[in-house]
């Protein structure tokens, strides 16, 4: 497997499988660890607009880390990436500016708009604190869930700016 692009001095990087379920971390070309995670509601699809609570899929980096997360840790992705913002402006989703502005963000390794007609706030995160015995497997509107102790694990060892590949 070869690993997303590579932030400078970063080793490390992850992959998302949808399908099985299941968060990969690489150290170079090696698979470190792999943990069980929930997703979107609407996992089966790729996230297209705000509110479908489906988990994209594609390449995008950790932008910001939050240590306060009502979901214990989060991670956020830098979602909508490029593609995203893409297909947007082609489908009059987003603005001419807006699509700038995502990619001036994505060029900066920032977080890009996160309030679009394409939605955002897509995170990698802890557990949902009011869980509810009998809840579905994938509860979240589009996130990638963890367990505590995996998030824990996971968030002391990633940087900003680590890529992430998610796919089906």
């Amino acid at each position: 497997m070869i690993p997303p692009a590579q932030a400078p001095g970063h080793d490390h990087w992850i992959v998302i499988e949808k399908t099985r379920r299941t968060l990969h971390l690489h150290v170079g070309m090696r698979l470190e660890r792999s943990y069980a995670v929930a997703l979107g509601r609407n996992w089966a699809v790729d996230k297209a607009v705000e509110g479908d609570e489906a988990t994209p899929v594609g390449e995008f980096y950790i932008c910001s880390k939050n240590p306060r997360s009502k979901f214990f840790l989060s991670m956020c992705l830098s979602y909508p990436n490029a593609e995203d913002a893409e297909r947007g402006l082609a489908a009059r989703l987003i603005s001419p500016e807006e699509h700038g502005d995502i990619l001036a963000a994505l060029r900066g390794k920032r977080l890009p708009p996160q309030h679009t007609r394409l939605g955002g706030e897509i995170y990698i995160h802890g557990q949902d604190p009011a869980a509810r015995s009998g809840a579905p497997k994938d509860w979240t509107r589009g996130c990638i869930a963890l367990d505590n102790q995996a998030m824990q694990d996971l968030y002391a060892r990633i940087a900003l700016g680590t890529p992430v590949l998610i796919r089906e």
